[in-house]
C-alpha cells in the first residue's frame, strides 16, 4: 500500500479492516500472483495452481501516480496484468482497465475458477455486484480460455467486435424516415394503415351496402320508438 488513495475510499484498506487481506512491505518476497500495472502477462485460468499454493497480491497505488511506484524494488516473479474489464467503482465507473484493488482481486479469482471467493470479496461493497453484471460476458470468456494466449485473443476479438458495432451505430441516419410507415402504429398494426394499397370496386360496393342496411335499420328503430311514445301520451 503506497497510500496514494483517500483512506475513506480505498478498497484495499477496507479489505484490510475486514481482515480479508494483509499488507506487505515493498522488500517482502512474494511467490504468488502479483497484479501489477507493470506486468507483461495476462491472468489466465492456468494461474490457479500458483494462487492455490502461494496466494495473490495487488499493488495498491493510484493510476495517476504510477511513475512514483518503485517497481524495481519489489521482489516477485509472477506479475500479471488483467485483461480488458470495465470498472464499476464510483471513481472510475465504466472505464476499461481502471479497476480498484477489490475489483482486481475479484476478477483474478473469478478467471482462475474461484467464483465464490470473488463474489464474497466484493460483497461488502454496495456496488460490488454490478462488477459481475457489467463484466459477465468478458469474465466467462476468460474463464473458458486454456492459456494466456487465448485470453489475449479473446480480449482482442471482443474489443474489435465492440468497435465494429460502434461504427455500425454511427452510420445510422436518424433522419432517414420510411414515409410508408409514417402513419402506422407498429404496436397496434390493426389500427394502422390498411394492408393493401387499394380495394376492388366489388369490396367498396359491399361495404357501402352494409352501411345502407345499418342506416335503414336505425331509421326503422327510431320511427317505432316515436310511435310508442305517442301511444303512451
Amino acid at each position: 500500500d503506497f497510500q496514494h488513495c483517500d483512506p475513506k475510499k480505498c478498497t484495499g484498506r477496507k479489505l484490510m479492516r475486514l481482515g480479508l487481506v494483509r499488507s506487505l512491505k515493498v522488500s517482502t518476497r512474494f511467490n504468488g500472483i502479483v497484479l501489477s500495472p507493470d506486468g507483461s502477462r495476462y491472468v489466465s485460468p492456468v494461474d490457479a495452481a500458483i494462487i492455490e499454493k502461494h496466494g495473490i497480491a495487488v499493488i495498491d497505488c493510484s493510476w495517476a501516480k504510477l511513475q512514483d511506484v518503485p517497481f524495481t524494488r519489489m521482489r516477485f516473479s509472477n506479475s500479471r496484468l488483467l485483461p480488458y474489464l470495465l470498472a464499476t467503482n464510483p471513481i472510475n465507473y465504466g472505464r476499461p482497465y481502471k479497476l480498484s484493488c477489490v475489483e482486481a482481486f475479484a476478477a483474478t479469482m473469478y478467471i482462475t475458477g474461484y467464483q465464490d471467493i470473488a463474489k464474497r470479496i466484493l460483497s461488502p461493497f454496495k456496488w460490488g455486484s454490478n462488477f459481475f453484471i457489467l463484466n459477465r460476458e468478458l469474465l466467462e470468456l476468460y474463464l473458458n480460455c486454456k492459456s494466456e494466449v487465448e485470453v489475449a485473443k479473446a480480449q482482442d476479438e471482443y474489443i474489435q467486435r465492440c468497435e465494429q458495432e460502434r461504427l455500425a451505430r454511427k452510420d445510422i441516419d436518424p433522419m432517414d424516415i420510411d414515409l410508408d410507415k409514417e402513419f402506422c402504429n407498429p404496436n397496434r398494426p390493426t389500427l394502422g394503415m390498411p394492408q393493401t394499397s387499394s380495394s376492388s370496386d366489388e369490396e367498396v360496393a359491399q361495404v357501402a351496402e352494409k352501411f345502407q342496411c345499418l342506416g335503414s335499420e336505425a331509421i326503422r328503430n327510431d320511427s317505432s320508438d316515436t310511435e310508442i311514445c305517442k301511444v303512451e301520451n
